[in-house]
């Protein structure tokens, strides 16, 4: 595996993602700093290349199909290939109310981005993956996903009921079966990360963990060797039931 490896971050100019894209700057790669709007793209790339980081800005918008096949194009001109896509970029949503009175379109926001987005961001980047050595893609889900937990009414989560978001990362979990049992057999593994509940603008800053430590496991994941699982749902405590 080369000691230089290219890095796409979605959703990396804050949060999670930008965590995610330090933590493994710090480790020597190069990151892709992934975001939708370009300025503040720009200003965190920036501030990590301030503390040594190889970080290169680069606008993408999940939601929008001619920005992702940019951003495609422009790590093929830059680079001619990808060795980690974190598919970090994710919304809550608006909508907060019970299932009965949700609206398709509120399930369409959510799904735009945190479903939709990463098919479209992983299809345009498996022919640069493909050229890794050992690619590797890691979904940031999410414990509200998991429906063992959130069927289990002594769950921490049982009390937790948004449809939206919930069903969202559940989708996301079954993409990521979806695309680990297509590229069995290849250098590419494809797993699920689940940060905890991190402090950031989705939960107000609400969360009990730093953006440091939720990156953790999405970097662990991005970083495995090639006895390393794939189609899994992990957190740093270990396997998260489906």
């Amino acid at each position: 595996m080369p000691d230089e490896r290219i890095a796409l971050i979605t959703g990396a100019n804050k949060g999670i993602g930008f965590e995610v894209a330090r933590q493994l700057g710090e480790r020597g790669h190069v990151v892709l700093v992934g975001a939708r709007d370009e300025v503040r793209g720009k200003h965190a790339a920036d501030t990590l290349a301030g503390r040594g980081i190889a970080a290169v800005p680069l606008r993408i918008d999940v939601r929008d199909a001619a920005s992702v096949a940019g951003a495609a194009a422009e790590i093929e001109r830059r680079h001619g290939r990808l060795d980690i896509l974190v598919n970090n970029a994710g919304i809550a949503g608006a909508f907060t109310g019970a299932p009965s009175a949700a609206t398709a379109g509120d399930l369409r926001e959510v799904y735009e981005t945190n479903v939709f987005g990463v098919v479209s961001v992983t299809n345009a980047m498996l022919p640069l993956l493909r050229r890794s050595e050992a690619g590797r893609i890691v979904n940031m889900s999410s414990h509200v996903g998991s429906l063992t937990l959130n069927s289990d009414p002594d769950s921490p989560f049982a009390g937790l009921n948004l449809m939206a978001y919930q069903s969202s990362k559940t989708a996301l979990n079954a993409l990521t079966v979806a695309y680990a049992k297509e590229l069995r057999g290849t250098p590419i593994k494809v797993n699920a990360a689940n940060p905890g509940v991190v402090a950031t603008d989705i939960n107000h800053h609400q969360g009990r963990r730093t953006p440091a430590e939720g990156a953790v496991i999405a970097v662990r994941l991005a970083l495995l060797d090639d006895a390393g699982p794939s189609g899994a749902c992990l957190s740093e405590d270990g396997v998260v039931p489906w």
